[in-house]
């Protein structure tokens, strides 16, 4: 009984030895099937002229501006502005009531016409030595006080008529009709816009490139397809100890008055002539650990049909300053590298590519060079 049984066993071995072997064969010497090419847009190096320029963020800043507040207490009679309105300097806003401060500004007016009189018939006693020198002095002293009394209280009576400081724009009104202000009282806010400064930091060791009546160009994202030009016209003449950094205060014509005090903005200052780079697109460079690369594709070959075969292969870059949706590369290409712009992730070094340029990544805003 044993016998039969290893024999059976070993017949059993050996026929699914067989089997695997031949499977094994089989798979090992198929042909393998070829992988396609994989779907890639691309795009040549070129080169760009572009004017080096610094970055900064700053905020807006009007050239003057003033929350108006009354100096004397008094009850709203009369409101001459309207919420929004544009005002030149004396136009008047808000009248106080100013009754009573009328009333003792005539009885001063009063006193001191009645001094001058007394002053006047003492000078002309003294002449024919009716009277001494020392009451003539003392009329003179006695109008002068009356006068300089009568002087401030005119002073108290224009307080009550509140005026434009300066000419711009007014705010939102916070006051009401008959209401009651007391001194320091806020009655609305007025800036002058046209133009408007931006205040900005810049790291020290910029100071070299900065200069006043440098040009800059501003934007902001409440007009994000706009570009806004000034000028440097200060720059403060100590660095910040806390970090380093220096002021800097440019001026922004702003006749349509699209730019407001405190508003956030992005300063670029160009600080030389323009420099050539070579340029590609942002999405063409992968980011990694390692460093930046891309995917150059080179010929390897034709097919059958006489079409080039196409490999995408690593390349290390060194990558500059951006702008808009293109990227400089400073080592690592030369103009004319044929190079992946979008389908990176798909690829591995050495994969067979077909570049199809239906869809092209954006490269605007395009890089324009600022008028000297």
């Amino acid at each position: 009984m044993v016998r039969p049984m290893i024999k059976m066993l070993t017949f059993l071995a050996i026929l699914f030895g067989l089997i695997f072997g031949y499977k094994f064969a089989k798979a090992l010497f198929a042909p393998r099937p070829v992988q396609p090419p994989i779907s890639v847009s691309a795009t040549h190096v070129t080169h760009q002229d572009w004017q080096p320029k610094l970055q900064a963020i700053g905020t807006l800043r009007a050239i003057q501006g003033v929350d108006i507040t009354t100096e004397q207490a008094g009850l709203v009679t009369k409101i001459y502005l309207k919420s929004g309105s544009q005002v030149r300097t004396g136009d008047i806003l808000v009248q106080l009531n100013a009754d009573a401060e009328t009333a003792l500004r005539n009885s001063l007016q009063a006193e001191v016409e009645l001094a001058e009189i007394t002053y006047k018939r003492d000078k002309a006693q003294l002449a024919i030595h009716a009277i001494s020198q020392s009451v003539l002095d003392t009329d003179k002293a006695d109008l002068k006080n009356k006068q300089a009394q009568l002087a401030q209280q005119e002073a108290i009576l224009a307080k009550k008529t509140i005026r434009a400081p300066f000419t711009g724009m007014l705010g939102i009104l916070a006051i009401n009709l008959g209401q009651y202000l007391n001194a320091g009282d806020k009655v609305i806010s007025l800036q002058a816009l046209n133009p408007i400064y931006i205040d900005f930091s810049l790291p020290q060791q910029t100071l070299s490139q900065v200069k006043i009546g440098q040009k800059i160009i501003l934007t902001t994202d409440a007009y994000p397809k706009q570009k806004f030009k000034g000028t440097i016209t200060s720059i403060e003449p100590k660095i910040d100890l806390a970090t380093r950094n220096i002021q800097v205060e440019a001026t922004i014509a702003n006749p349509e008055f699209k730019l407001y005090p405190g508003m956030f903005a992005e300063v670029d200052i160009y600080t030389s002539g323009a420099q050539r780079y070579l340029t590609l697109p942002k999405t063409a460079i992968s980011f990694n650990p390692f460093g930046e690369i891309v995917y150059m594709i080179t010929q390897t070959g034709k097919d059958k049909s006489g079409k080039p075969i196409l490999s995408a292969n690593q390349t290390f870059v060194i990558v500059g300053e951006s702008r808009g949706d293109q990227i400089a590369v400073l080592q690592g290409l030369k103009e004319g590298d044929y190079v992946v712009t979008t389908g990176q992730l798909k690829l591995k070094n050495g994969a067979l590519v077909a570049v199809n340029n239906s869809v092209l990544p954006t490269t605007d805003p395009t890089p324009q060079l600022v008028d000297e």
